[in-house]
């Protein structure tokens, strides 16, 4: 399409959205290419793309940690803008068709209900009918209890977020996600005045009732752990929709002829990171929290992961005010180059080492002068999700990446053995650089493979259209960073995608 196509109540819906119509033509332009599948190299393993650390260094980073949370230079930041519809798909199919399919399933969902945090509070809603929780487990009433739990007019779980979900149990009552992530805050981004930062993004249908959690959640978690939580809110921003179109790649209108925009998946949560007033970030999924008694290997991780990137933080800069200096000798050279190839996985193009030294300096400088970020590999043990890989680039070395399954052609029989030979997997757990050696912020969408989308295809109102999703947050929205892969131990990974995790001897009552 071209400006003239757009009618004037398009331009207007979308300046409403802060969307142009340059970034609408881009995505339009988008769906009429399609989508390429990344070059899978090999996987990373250990020793060759992912570093295992030894007792003694990890000791060093958790002690180098201390330096920039003490300085109250460290965020947390956790995702939590997606609805609990999925974790309790299960659930619902048996509540509208009044029970469980499988032979003993109705028994067995009745037998462990005690065994979930939000027990006591289903106990409440059920006598608040006028009923008995324990009659109606005992008659088998499967279709009333889950009534009350998944619809809104009981504790409404079917629509609320993730992140108001009570997970764990304790003898003073229950805590939910968010909570839990509010404790491991305290535990490790608590600064030299007892002040801890910490910054979830949120749908906006939901803002309000996290507003309301964490004004008892945060005074809770004040007295407990004796900290000031200083806790920010955000919203995806509407100018990160992307358009919808029809099977024909022309804009998909509603019935009202209105353009359709989408929300475009967790890559759109760059703009929030973009925005945090953070040095060093820490990042981790909404779900994947454990109760105190099973923190500790988390919180240690934690502290190695962020120790380890703030020590790499540093030498970076230490070389790049020595570059911006000038008069580099040629050792210096040298030792920068083999400080990228063997601390960055980033060896130095042949055409660029045999260029005159201020192209070799140039390339060094804009090698080192990005973002940066360490994550942590768990071993594959068979846990859904994207893993750690050594994509092929255009005309370069292969990068560390993370890569999730739509992006790999797997009917190239190469290429889906390369991927099922994967050792580890991303369990989203991230420390992050947000600033440059000056102490300015990066600009963050300089980074991002923006060819790294997804186009699924999904209905409305029984109409067929295409969606596109942006490059992923930690997959092609960081493609540029810098990259440094650890290996963390699987007990430091523990998320709840179905609701009968919570099940698990990591979550359930002891």
């Amino acid at each position: 399409m071209t400006h003239a196509s757009w009618s004037e109540a398009d331009l207007r819906q979308m300046a409403e959205s802060g969307l142009s119509v340059e970034k609408m033509e881009e995505q339009l332009a988008r769906f009429r290419t399609g989508t390429s599948p990344l070059r899978l190299d090999r996987p990373c393993t250990a020793g060759d793309g992912i570093l295992v650390l030894p007792p003694q260094e990890r000791e060093r980073c958790e002690r180098a940690f201390e330096e920039p949370v003490c300085a109250g230079r460290v965020m947390k930041f956790v995702p939590a803008s997606g609805a609990a519809s999925r974790m309790f798909r299960d659930w619902h199919r048996a509540c509208s068709e009044r029970g469980f399919a499988g032979e003993g399933e109705d028994a067995s969902f009745l037998e462990s209900l005690h065994d979930y945090a939000f027990y006591d509070d289903l106990k409440s809603r059920v006598a608040a009918r006028g009923c008995s929780l324990d009659e109606w487990r005992a008659g088998g009433q499967c279709p009333e209890i889950l009534d009350v739990i998944l619809k809104p007019e009981g504790l409404g779980y079917g629509s609320l977020p993730k992140a108001l979900l009570k997970f764990h149990d304790y003898p003073e009552g229950s805590r939910t996600a968010l909570e839990e992530h509010l404790a491991e805050a305290a535990l490790y981004v608590r600064d030299a005045a007892s002040v801890c930062r910490i910054h979830f993004t949120v749908s906006p249908e939901h803002r309000t009732l996290v507003e309301d959690h964490l004004k008892e959640a945060v005074a809770a978690c004040e007295r407990r752990f004796g900290v000031g939580l200083q806790v920010g809110l955000s919203v995806q921003d509407p100018s990160t929709d992307t358009i919808a179109v029809d099977p024909e790649n022309r804009p998909f209108r509603g019935d009202d002829g209105r353009l359709v925009f989408r929300p475009g998946g967790h890559g759109s949560l760059l703009k929030n990171l973009d925005s945090l007033d953070a040095d060093i970030v820490i990042l981790k999924n909404i779900d994947n929290v454990v109760p105190d008694r099973l923190k500790e290997p988390t919180v240690r991780w934690k502290k190695i992961l962020g120790g380890f990137l703030a020590d790499l933080e540093r030498d970076l800069h230490r070389l790049l005010r020595r570059i911006e200096e000038g008069a580099l000798g040629p050792a210096e050279m040298e030792g920068m180059v083999r400080f990228c190839r063997e601390r960055l996985h980033a060896p130095m193009p042949p055409e660029v080492a045999a260029a005159p030294p201020e192209i070799t300096e140039a390339w060094l400088f804009a090698r080192m002068n990005r973002p940066l970020r360490v994550c942590g590999m768990v071993r594959n043990e068979g846990e859904p999700g994207g893993g750690p890989f050594w994509v092929s680039g255009a005309g370069g070395a292969p990068s560390l990446q993370i890569v999730e399954e739509f992006q790999v052609d797997r009917s190239d029989a190469g290429q889906r053995a390369v991927w099922e030979a994967a050792t580890h997997f991303n369990p989203v757990d991230l420390a992050l650089t947000l600033r440059d050696f000056r102490g300015e912020r990066f600009e963050l969408n300089r980074f991002v493979d923006s060819a790294a989308v997804s186009i699924t295809r999904k209905s409305e109102k029984g109409r067929d259209l295409k969606a596109l999703e942006l490059p992923g947050l930690w997959n092609g929205a960081m493609a540029f960073w810098n990259t440094i892969f650890v290996e963390v131990p699987l007990e430091t990974f523990n998320p709840v995608k179905v609701v009968e995790d919570l099940l698990r001897p990591q979550h359930r009552r002891t």
